[in-house]
């Protein structure tokens, strides 16, 4: 499916109406209101441009995956099982026009950018060799940090503390749009979460992939993978998703309350 035919299906699929937070079996606390000194659009905006110059530069290397590559035209599948589980966990992913593209390199890592911009380099996938399980955890942990809106508590944190005042007066409209774009396209590709993100996003994307049939027993097998190459270079993905054995634990106590959404919807096919 080419990349505008997969946006139509996804941006469609936002809209399933699915249980709403409240009835999720994981346990999140509130966002941070802090989150509210980023407006929400000039991030997503700042997102998208950042994410076109990655996809560019990829592009111009050779590197980014066509259309028709077996690896992304899986990964897109596995976008559009999680995709209608995201909007009740927040209401701007109805406007996201969501992107899955995946890039040529060694790398470990997989990110989801804020307005459902997602990329996957094809180190994650070749050296961990994970599996379609593996794969959806790594994705739905990845749009849970989008849909929780991390990336924007973390920017926001930043200028609570006084670091990013200038940042600041570009937010409130008073500077000059194509710097502030550039200015949060970098944080944003370089931003390390705090371990209750990190906690957040694990449970959060477990939840996405059981309730789209994705086995959530996987999640433990992903993050032994991880430890076990911890030790290696290039980690990138490592760097801001420490692994240790207090993660799997977590995921391990919350996989039961997941099972029977996992169930559910493997039955439903």
């Amino acid at each position: 499916m080419g990349r505008r035919g997969f946006l139509k299906v996804a941006t469609a699929s936002a809209g399933v109406a699915v249980l709403p937070p409240a009835a999720g079996q994981v346990q999140v606390g509130p966002p941070s209101s802090l989150r509210k000194l980023v407006p929400a659009p000039q991030l997503e905006a700042a997102a998208a441009q950042q994410y076109a110059q990655l996809l560019a530069q990829a592009r111009a290397k050779g590197a980014l995956a066509p259309d028709d590559h077996p690896q992304l035209r899986r990964l897109r599948a596995i976008a559009q099982r999680l995709i209608p589980h995201a909007l009740p966990w927040n209401e701007r992913a109805r406007q996201w026009r969501w992107e899955v593209h995946l890039i040529g390199s060694q790398q470990i890592n997989a990110f989801c950018m804020p307005g459902g911009k997602i990329a996957f380099f094809t180190g994650i996938l070749d050296q961990l060799k994970l599996g379609e399980d593996e794969a959806a955890m790594v994705m739905g942990h990845e749009m849970a940090h989008a849909l929780r809106e991390h990336a924007r508590e973390r920017i926001a944190k930043t200028q609570a503390t006084g670091l990013g005042l200038s940042l600041g007066a570009q937010l409130l409209g008073l500077g000059d749009l194509g710097r502030l774009a550039a200015d949060l396209g970098t944080q944003l590709l370089s931003l390390k979460f705090s371990r209750e993100d990190e906690t957040e996003a694990d449970l959060v994307g477990l939840e996405l992939a059981a309730r789209a049939a994705y086995d959530p027993r996987a999640s433990v097998s992903l993050w032994r993978k991880m430890a076990q190459i911890s030790g290696n270079n290039g980690l990138e993905f490592l760097s801001t998703h420490p692994s240790g054995p207090s993660r799997i634990r977590d995921l391990e106590a919350n996989i039961p309350k997941v099972e029977e959404l996992y169930e559910q919807a493997r039955r439903a096919g």
